[in-house]
């Protein structure tokens, strides 16, 4: 996670936090104000969001306001305590002279400084003040003072997780802003609607004002304020996962700040590109940028926050020369005055040197780490407290903790990280207190509390959940750190919870016993349930299943009694296996196989898979996989009379299709029906053989000029035919009748409940590198949720299916098939039926049309109707035998 350049990033714009004179406003500055919203990692310490938009009021100076201006100082050199009293004075001068202009300025920095400090309760009391004293405001001086003291409402709403309240606010003060005729007003104003719209989930909408506020700040004469708003923007972008128009605006403000040779601002713009190379995991762009930042930073913060990321990188990449970065960075933290900044400096180093690799003996080590480690951690809790910021005390601490629990010393790693855990609660900050918990917990383990560990880890999680939103609107290095950061919180819970000494082992009746135990198992499959809901959250930053859905086992018991469900749980020493079979309670085993062991059995069988001369090695591995998923239940199924699996897999066990697993004599497919699910609920069942099938097909056999890697697709002119020929009616679109335009328009204008595009289309790890390709070019999943979401708003009945037959996901990248999932579930689609990876168009076209007679003519549910197909091509094809073209089609979402 990256240190990110907080009040010096928009030093150009901090004006004077209050000054003045006779009771008279001369006018108002606006600044940049750095709000604190942190999500904490195991291995680094902290993200900083910066919401760009916040404000003070100028007045002019005279001698009764030098406690403004002591204030104001203090505020500045991050002393909050001391700042809040000389801002109380204020307002209590200004109430007793009964200026209720100027106690409301006093106020809405006071309400400032509280935010600044953690104490949002109190902040937001205290803007809601301020603004009371405003009620009647009409006259353009108070307006002037109105819009900003907005600003900072809706900032402080945006950290209480107020963001609905947040956007309303500050779409209010864009309309004072517009009154005033205040551009930068409004440009500010909008970046913060647009933070606001990405944190409730609306990311095109936040795109869309990103744009705009693009185009209209390129149209600006240069200036310094254009050089620092084009890198609120940039940061902004970047904060939306727009890496590469983050990367073009920042690049913008660098070359305005050269033109204009600010120093200052060539820096801050320096440190953002490096932030956003960083989040493209260029990691040696960034290093570049953080180099060339520190060298020409006028200050010593803007200076060391450059080498303090730096040096995370170079550590994450285990280069040893990180350590000669060390006695620059210590120099500079030793002059740096006792601030917040210089806080979560140490903090943040502190965390980096944990996972710093040496070679030197054990005995150097362990003094390094206690002359360096040690002592950053110590002065970093005395200097919180020295400022009575009590979320930074509670980082110090929480962090003091850790570095007790990385070297063994349980003891006072658990009293370190209780009172770490003891101040988050108090101060109501989830972001950090999920961490403490799960430090907790971790704890607890080793020292063999295993009950009260599970009570830490639930309370981990707990705060992850309230954290939904807050998750996905963070950085997108944050994101990439999911797996550091949130993925071991779920899986160590559930490997607690399944553990031999939680499951089976008390000293109860058996039923009492039995129905303990499935309370455990429920709740382990809910928590990889939760996982899975976040993986998906965290791909595309932002909360993505909010339909109304109902519970799988509900529709095994009930409505399709023939399907039973498998839920295969990677853990780091074993492999757990939780099993529903109609009618029947969960059941659970382990098998005993590592990570690593099974993620290089899964990776060797998928390249296999894609070798058409390596079969008996496909079915020798694909035998061992069966032997860990089926083999236990298999008699069981049998007896339950089971005709359907639904799996709802794990990890890399997504990357292999579950149709190929091999018994020694059949593959899966030729017993069962196969279907993958998200996870324990899914959007209400309706069998597609109880509606006529009405499908819109888009293809494209020619990919256009610039995507050349792509082969053409001829085979898709014969798959349309058949499926026309299985009698389902359909409406095309081919070639360069194939536009998004033209799609869009077709999506909304004609009935259909199925969506088939015949074209390529990639699924990565990263949501703006997943697209279907049109003649147009490429529409990402963004785009292409935004295109099908219109089309809910005129049909709201959920589209029975989506079929992309040409697509495929990145090899050897596990995240690639969240892309393939999202699409569905963005897409509002009951179910879709897809392919792992891409295969000869010909029996592509066989396959979809098999598919399709199926369903138009024989009433089968559509993971049946997808068996059939397959195993069509596996008996009655030679030519397709192989697993490589019939396996990698999935159903996804509703078997029925």
């Amino acid at each position: 996670m990256k240190y990110k350049n907080g009040r010096n990033n928009h030093q150009r714009l901090i004006g004077k936090l209050l000054t003045g004179n006779r009771g008279f406003i001369r006018h108002l500055k606006i600044n940049y104000f750095p709000v604190f919203t942190v999500l904490v990692l195991v291995t680094t310490f902290l993200c900083v969001i910066t919401f760009p938009v916040t404000a003070t009021v100028e007045i002019s100076s005279e001698p009764q306001t030098v406690s403004l201006q002591q204030g104001k100082k203090l505020y500045e050199s991050g002393r909050f305590t001391e700042s809040v009293k000389i801002l109380q004075q204020v307002v209590k001068k200004y109430r007793n002279q009964g200026d209720e202009l100027q106690e409301a300025v006093a106020l809405s920095n006071l309400a400032l400084v509280h935010q600044k400090s953690g104490n949002l309760t109190q902040a937001q009391q205290t803007i809601n003040e301020s603004l009371k004293l405003l009620e009647n405001t009409s006259t353009n001086q108070n307006l002037n003072i109105l819009a900003p003291i907005l600003d900072i409402q809706g900032s402080i709403q945006l950290d209480l997780g107020q963001a609905e309240q947040a956007l309303q606010t500050w779409q209010r003060s864009e309309k004072i802003y517009q009154q005033l005729n205040n551009k930068s007003g409004i440009v500010q104003a909008r970046i913060n609607q647009a933070q606001a719209w990405q944190v409730l989930g609306f990311y095109h909408r936040a795109l869309t004002t990103l744009t705009e506020l693009q185009q209209n700040l390129e149209s600006q004469p240069d200036s310094i304020t254009k050089a620092v708003e084009l890198r609120a923007l940039g940061d902004t972008l970047q904060l939306s996962g727009n890496l590469q128009q983050s990367n073009q605006v920042l690049q913008q403000s660098l070359k305005i700040a050269q033109k204009l040779d600010s120093p200052q601002d060539i820096s801050s713009a320096l440190f953002s590109l490096g932030n956003t190379a960083r989040a493209k995991q260029d990691f040696e762009s960034a290093i570049a940028f953080y180099q060339k930042a520190a060298a020409i930073a006028p200050d010593r913060v803007t200076k060391v926050q450059a080498l303090i990321n730096q040096f995370t990188l170079l550590v994450n990449r285990e280069d040893t020369t990180a350590q000669q970065l060390l006695p620059p960075i210590q120099n500079l933290l030793k002059n740096l005055p006792v601030s917040q900044t210089s806080i979560y400096a140490r903090i943040h180093l502190a965390q980096s040197l944990l996972k710093l690799e040496t070679k030197p003996e054990k005995v150097v080590r362990e003094q390094f780490f206690q002359l360096s480690i040690f002592q950053l951690s110590t002065t970093a809790i005395k200097q919180a407290q020295d400022l009575g910021d009590k979320r930074a005390e509670s980082f110090a601490l929480g962090t003091l903790g850790n570095i007790y629990e990385k070297t063994e010393q349980f003891a006072n790693a658990q009293s370190l990280t209780q009172q770490a855990l003891n101040i988050a609660l108090g101060i109501d900050t989830p972001d950090i207190t999920y961490r403490w918990y799960w430090q907790l917990g971790r704890l607890l383990e080793k020292q063999g509390n295993i009950q009260d560990a599970i009570i830490a880890y639930d309370g981990a999680i707990s705060n992850l959940q309230t954290l939904r939103n807050d998750l996905v609107a963070v950085n997108r290095d944050v994101q990439y750190s999911f797996k550091e950061s949130v993925e071991p919180v779920y899986r160590e819970s559930v490997a607690l919870l399944l553990s031999p000494q939680n499951v089976g082992k008390t000293q109860q009746t058996d039923q009492d016993q039995t129905n303990r135990d499935q309370k455990i198992l429920d709740k382990a499959r809910q928590r990889i349930e939760a996982l899975q809901l976040a993986e998906l959250d965290d791909y595309f930053r932002q909360a993505c299943i909010d339909a109304q859905t109902v519970i799988l086992d509900k529709v095994v018991d009930e409505d399709n009694p023939t399907a039973a469900i498998i839920y295969p749980i990677i853990l780091p020493q074993q492999l757990q296996v939780i099993v529903k079979i109609p009618k029947q309670p969960l059941r659970s085993y382990t098998v005993k196989k590592s990570q690593e062991e099974i993620e290089a059995v899964l990776t060797q069988l998928r390249e296999y898979l894609l070798e058409s001369d390596r079969e008996e090695e496909v079915q020798a591995l694909s035998q061992e996989v069966y032997g860990w998923l089926i083999e236990n239940i298999e008699s069981d199924l049998q007896n339950s009379g089971v005709k359907t699996l639904v799996f709802v897999l794990d990890g890399a066990l997504r990357n292999v299709p579950m149709a190929t697993l091999y018994d020694g004599q059949q593959y899966l497919i030729e017993k069962y029906a196969v279907a993958l699910s998200l996870g324990l609920q899914l959007l209400p069942p309706k069998p597609i053989a109880e509606q006529p099938l009405q499908v819109i097909a888009a293809g494209l056999v020619e990919p256009p000029t610039e995507f050349k890697k792509f082969p053409p697709l001829p085979g898709i002119t014969s798959e349309f035919d058949l499926i026309n020929r299985a009698g389902v009616s359909t409406k095309q679109l081919l070639n360069q009748e194939f536009t998004s335009n033209n799609l869009e328009k077709s999506v909304n204008t004609n009935p259909f409940n199925v969506l088939h595009l015949a074209t390529h289309g990639q699924f990565s790890s990263r949501p703006e590198n997943t697209f279907i390709l049109a003649a147009d070019g490429a529409i990402n999943v963004n785009q292409f949720d935004s295109l099908l979401r219109r089309r809910d708003e005129i049909r709201p009945e959920p589209l029975e299916m989506l079929v992309l037959s040409a697509c495929q996901t990145a090899t050897g990248d596990n995240r690639a098939t969240l892309g393939l999932a999202g699409v569905s579930v963005k897409a509002g689609a009951r179910s879709t039926l897809a392919s792992l990876w891409h295969i000869s168009d010909r029996s592509t076209a066989v396959l979809m049309g098999e598919f399709y007679r199926e369903l138009a003519t024989s009433k089968v549910t559509k993971a049946e109707a997808l068996r059939r197909a397959q195993v069509k091509l596996l008996k009655k094809y030679p030519n397709y035998e192989y697993p490589a073209f019939w396996a990698p089609y999935v159903l996804l979402g509703n078997w029925l």
